[in-house]
């Protein structure tokens, strides 16, 4: 059975709020046969990475740049992922008070590296999360399942 690995980093309600709207996506009936597993970053390993088919990443926007517990999640799984995982479809969603560019960037420069593709462009909301922000996660969620069920 293909598989979605959540990989998150969630310390507020508002990026709770996101997190599970995204799985929620990903779990919808709509969507056969693909099992989500969900784990903190900092406790995703290598060996989530290789079992899975594709990747639902969830960070806040920290001083400009992602969560140091999904970069944490990045340094450990790179060398050992980054030839078994080319071409692996992923989505990604972001928050932050003011500003996700450089989070966003960040997360994009390291999956460019590790060849994974984007779904769509990242779901970023700043400030209050809002009705549109959590349906966007919802689609983001069902969008990656849809793509790893194939």
């Amino acid at each position: 059975m293909p598989k979605l690995l959540v990989v998150h980093h969630t310390p507020s309600p508002s990026l709770q709020a996101m997190f599970e709207a995204a799985v929620s996506g990903a779990r919808t009936d709509e969507i056969d046969g693909v099992e989500v597993v969900v784990r903190p970053a900092l406790i995703a390993a290598a060996l989530d990475v290789l079992e899975a088919d594709g990747y639902l990443l969830g960070t806040p926007a920290n001083i400009g740049y992602m969560s140091g517990a999904l970069k944490h999640f990045f340094d450990g799984i790179y060398y050992p992922c980054v030839e078994a995982t080319r071409r692996r479809p992923y989505g990604l969603y972001v928050h932050g008070g003011s500003d996700t560019g450089g989070a966003v960037r960040a997360v994009e420069s390291i999956t460019a590296g590790l060849q994974w593709r984007p779904v769509r462009p990242p779901v970023c909301v700043t400030g209050t999360v809002g009705k549109h922000d959590v349906e966007a996660c919802w689609e983001l969620g069902a969008l990656v399942a849809a793509e790893v069920a194939g």
